[in-house]
């Protein structure tokens, strides 16, 4: 399954369907920062007994890659999930996944900035079939729905969480070259650790999170699935075929995030169901195809 990349970044989306609804229901409930912070501190314990031996034989690579380390880890781990739950104390989960949308182009920004990478003409093409689906499937077909959605200072906090985590899905291209666990158990305890400040202000300014059922297993879901699973899968189906191919898998979350409806919500399946499934996947594929000529 490792040498997968498809599977992988479908997992990836999977695990990430629920994680804008859980961060809404937790809103006053978890503070912001300390949902990330327990999120990541408790992820990074989940991998490091996996990790240990891989951390040991990797050092030299990583004391080598340092910086380029903590930027990753500061960026992907702490910034980018510490304004997405932010975001979500003042937006919509809904507005969150029509943003997020916009996740393969600025993917494909930085990877032009970054690395020099030009995404294809059928990479674009891919993008775009993929980003109509999710539409679709969202505004239940109906384009008028659009005027009823409100934006507000949540949605600008969100884009600038989407681009932080753009240009962490690029530069995991340059990390050193280590065995996956490292990366993660690094990037996981890193990220979690440069949250700490911000955790103590956070829990001298505002209520503590009650030890309760609900809040418990909130921190626990997106500890383990969108956290451990999601971005062991997510690292390595990057690495297998690179940021602008891997993009368009972020327009798997609200297909997959409509099908967990119909499963465990009973919602019934209909036509704009089947066309945005249709035009996602069919979206997807082409943009994820290996191109002929140039790198990917």
């Amino acid at each position: 399954m490792t040498h997968q990349p498809y599977l992988l970044l479908c997992i990836a989306a999977l695990c990430w369907a629920g994680n804008a609804i859980v961060g809404r229901l937790a809103v006053g409930h978890i503070p912001p920062v300390t949902l990330s912070f327990l999120r990541w501190g408790l992820a990074f314990l989940i991998v490091l007994p996996f990790a240990w031996k891989h951390l040991v034989h990797d050092w030299r690579a990583l004391r080598g890659g340092l910086g380029i380390m903590i930027v990753i880890s500061v960026t992907g781990i702490g910034a980018f999930n510490t304004l997405q739950y932010w975001a979500l104390e003042y937006t919509q989960a809904l507005n969150t996944v029509l943003l997020q949308s916009a996740g393969p182009l600025v993917v494909a920004i930085w990877s032009l900035i970054l690395l020099g990478v030009r995404i294809t003409p059928a990479q674009a093409f891919g993008v775009v079939l993929s980003l109509i689906g999710v539409l679709v499937i969202l505004l239940h077909g109906d384009l008028t729905t659009l005027t009823n959605i409100e934006f507000n200072k949540g949605d600008i906090i969100f884009m600038v969480a989407l681009v932080i985590f753009g240009f962490y899905s690029v530069m995991t291209l340059k990390r050193p070259a280590i065995h996956g666990l490292s990366f993660a158990a690094f990037t996981f305890g890193c990220g979690a650790a440069c949250l700490i400040p911000l955790v103590i202000w956070e829990m001298v300014t505002q209520p503590l999170m009650a030890l309760n059922v609900p809040n418990l297993l909130s921190v626990l879901y997106v500890a383990v699935f969108p956290s451990t699973v999601a971005y062991l899968c997510w690292n390595r189906g990057i690495h297998l075929i690179g940021a602008n191919r891997a993009a368009p898998f972020f327009h798997m979350v609200p297909l997959f995030g409509s099908a967990m409806a119909m499963v465990f919500l009973g919602e019934r399946p209909r036509l704009f169901h089947i066309v945005g499934f249709a035009l996602v996947l069919t979206g997807v594929f082409v943009a994820s195809r290996k191109a002929s000529s140039a790198a990917a």
